[in-house]
């Protein structure tokens, strides 16, 4: 009697190739960082999605977005993968690989960092960026992660810094026109720019009655310096962004009274990679 399930078929080439295209939500992209042609992908994930019996992927000529199943997959693929990926790996055939996340911007203070740790361990580091929620840590898209703002349940980790707060205006803006010093208070009367997924500043910070109105909201980091650049309110960010993002279009102002924001290490609550757990002791020795 044939028991053979369609299950059977699933390989880790789909797999990948699916996880793939689901980080990057680009065919096109994700075939170029594999190393393989376009429509061979295209014909791997449809295989996928043959083998399960569900869509994975709305795609359109612009762009390709996850179904709900798909979102399920790959948030339980992606850590099982990683992991996987650790144990087939053949004892002293390569160096280990730490995967350190961030989302906008990764603290100066890692690099040296990550030079003491590659000495110490002889392990090396791969810096991983995702605009998603502590860069992706619990999806298994690092192993340890910068996070700014406070830690969710799930993930435990340790403060590496505190940075200042600066205000971000559009320079045809008459907002704080000439001002070089801003009271935090004073921004409850103007519109603010939230980034909601990476972002550090929300109305909430303010109390109740003398918030921000909120002008618009952006999805990643770089579609929230446009805005604001684009006058469509003001933003606030951590002082770095300042020293490190140059835009004609923007100008910084130094806020006093502002909360500052708490820079994490962070690592999964649960069974984290051992190197991590190294890296985490390490930063806060």
């Amino acid at each position: 009697m044939n028991t053979a399930s369609p299950l059977d078929a699933v390989g880790l080439r789909q797999l990948r190739g699916f996880l793939a295209v689901a980080d990057e939500l680009s065919f096109t992209h994700a075939a170029s960082a594999l190393g393989v042609g376009q429509p061979a992908l295209t014909r791997t994930v449809r295989s996928l999605e043959e083998a399960l019996g569900a869509r994975l992927l709305h795609r359109t000529t612009r762009r390709v977005e996850l179904t709900e199943a798909g979102q399920r997959l790959r948030d339980d693929l992606a850590p099982l993968l990683a992991r996987l990926d650790t144990v087939l790996r053949a004892p002293g055939a390569e160096p280990p690989v730490l995967r350190l996340g961030f989302t906008s911007l990764l603290p100066e203070v890692c690099g040296p960092l990550v030079t003491a740790f590659r000495a110490a361990t002889g392990a090396s580091v791969r810096l991983v960026r995702r605009d998603e929620p502590l860069a992706g840590l619990t999806a298994g898209a690092c192993d340890i992660a910068v996070v700014r703002g406070d830690l969710p349940e799930g993930v435990r980790g340790r403060v590496l810094l505190r940075e200042p707060r600066v205000a971000v205006l559009a320079r045809a803006s008459d907002a704080l026109a000439g001002r070089r010093v801003v009271d935090w208070a004073e921004l409850a009367a103007h519109r603010l720019v939230v980034n909601t997924v990476t972002g550090t500043t929300r109305p909430e910070l303010w109390p109740a009655g003398r918030r921000p109105e909120l002008a618009c909201t952006a999805d990643n980091f770089d579609e929230w310096l446009e805005a604001v650049a684009a006058d469509h309110g003001i933003g606030v960010a951590p002082e770095p962004v300042a020293r490190r993002y140059a835009h004609p279009g923007l100008r910084y102002v130094r806020l006093k009274n502002a909360p500052p924001v708490e820079v994490h290490l962070a690592v999964p609550a649960h069974d984290p990679h051992p190197l991590a757990e190294r890296y985490l002791a390490a930063a806060t020795a």
